[in-house]
C-alpha cells in the first residue's frame, strides 16, 4: 500500500530499528519504546488487521512471535516477563492499520506499562453466557 508507513518501513523506504526481517515478516522497534525493547512485528503482506489474515498468513505470521520474542527476552537479563498484544480497529487503539503486533517486555510492575480488565462476571447469567458463546461458535469458519 502506497501510503502505509509500515510498508514503507518493510521496503526500505524510511528508517527504523529493525530486530528481524524475512520473507513473511518483518519486527522493528516500536519509536514509543514503552519499555526498553518494545517491538512491533507486522506482516510483509499489507493486511488491515487480523480480520484480513487468511489461515496461512495467520499460520507464518504467528509462527515466528514465539522466537523472536526469545530473542527479546534474551537481549536483556532484566526481562522478566512480555505482554502480546494486537490491536484491531480504531476502537481497541489501532493507530497504524497496518496488522501488528506488540512485543512489551516487562521488566517489573512499576515499568510505565499497564493493562485494566475490568471484572464483569457478576453482571452475566450462566445463561447469557451460554448465549454469547452460541452466537460466537455459530459464526465460527471451518
Amino acid at each position: 500500500m502506497e501510503d502505509c508507513v509500515f510498508c514503507k518501513i518493510i521496503n526500505g523506504d524510511i528508517p527504523s530499528t529493525k530486530v528481524y526481517q524475512d520473507d513473511v515478516v518483518t519486527a522493528f522497534l516500536d519509536l514509543s519504546q514503552v519499555t526498553p525493547g518494545h517491538t512491533l512485528v507486522v506482516p510483509n503482506k499489507h493486511v488491515k488487521d487480523i480480520f484480513a489474515y487468511d489461515p496461512d498468513l495467520a499460520t507464518a505470521v504467528f509462527s515466528r512471535i514465539p522466537k523472536i520474542a526469545r530473542a527479546i527476552r534474551a537481549s536483556n537479563k532484566d526481562i522478566a516477563g512480555l505482554n502480546i498484544l494486537n490491536n484491531n480497529g480504531k476502537v481497541a487503539y489501532q493507530s497504524v492499520f497496518h496488522s501488528h503486533i506488540h512485543l512489551v517486555p516487562r521488566y517489573s510492575d512499576q515499568d510505565g506499562f499497564s493493562m485494566h480488565f475490568t471484572d464483569n462476571s457478576d453482571k452475566y447469567s450462566n445463561e447469557q453466557l451460554q448465549e454469547i458463546a452460541e452466537n460466537i461458535a455459530k459464526n465460527i469458519e471451518e
